[in-house]
């Protein structure tokens, strides 16, 4: 599967901007399953416009997005094709971390009990697994959130600036739970930052 934009524009922002982007305003920029690519953009710059236009969460930008098949349902793409990272996490703050991967099970029951239990162990100390998700730190937050992003099938993994609060030992925890899905679901990962990362082997890197 490929998603191909074809003079994608954020309704919000200028041609002038927006001049030297390898993506917004280019005729034909392909996204194919199975690549790794990162994007990298200073802040205000449209990288979670991107995603969020992609994902179809937001509608305001000029130009097409075309997904390679028809899709009459833009819930589909979510429940099937597309997992997204949202920057500001979008976790139930009351709920537990496992209450909060239970519910995004409960509706894509794509993975087991043990599974969920076994990947959120790898990313987060045993005490904090039984508080409410609102009391964990930004980053045990941020981590929570990449193993809800894991819970379903997709094509195309969608991170928002995914290490932004979590360390060196922690974000090299978390890439690699990533890359062990994304490999067996041979899926394509679309990465945002501030700088390029090394903890991805991309095979594009593109400046937004």
């Amino acid at each position: 599967m490929k998603i191909t934009l074809h003079n994608l524009k954020p309704q919000y922002m200028s041609e002038s901007e927006l001049a030297g982007s390898d993506i917004y305003l280019q005729p034909n920029v392909v996204f194919e399953q199975g690549q790794k690519y990162m994007i990298c953009a200073q802040s205000g710059h449209g990288k979670s416009s991107l995603l969020n236009f992609i994902y179809g969460s937001s509608r305001a930008y000029d130009g097409t997005i075309d997904y390679g098949e028809a899709v009459a349902d833009p819930f589909v793409l979510r429940r099937q094709t597309l997992s997204y990272l949202f920057q500001d996490l979008c976790l139930f703050p009351q709920l537990t971390a496992m209450e909060n991967l239970d519910l995004k099970n409960s509706l894509t029951h794509y993975k087991s009990s043990a599974e969920l239990t076994a990947m959120l162990d790898a990313l987060l100390p045993a005490d904090k697994k039984s508080q409410p998700v609102g009391t964990l730190s930004l980053g045990q937050r941020q981590r929570v959130a990449v193993v809800r992003a894991l819970c379903q099938p997709f094509r195309f993994l969608m991170l928002d600036e995914p290490f932004s609060h979590i360390d060196r030992q922690n974000a090299q925890a978390v890439a690699q739970l990533v890359m062990h899905e994304v490999d067996r679901q041979g899926a394509a990962l679309i990465v945002t930052a501030l700088d390029a990362i090394d903890l991805f082997p991309f095979d594009h890197v593109m400046q937004l």
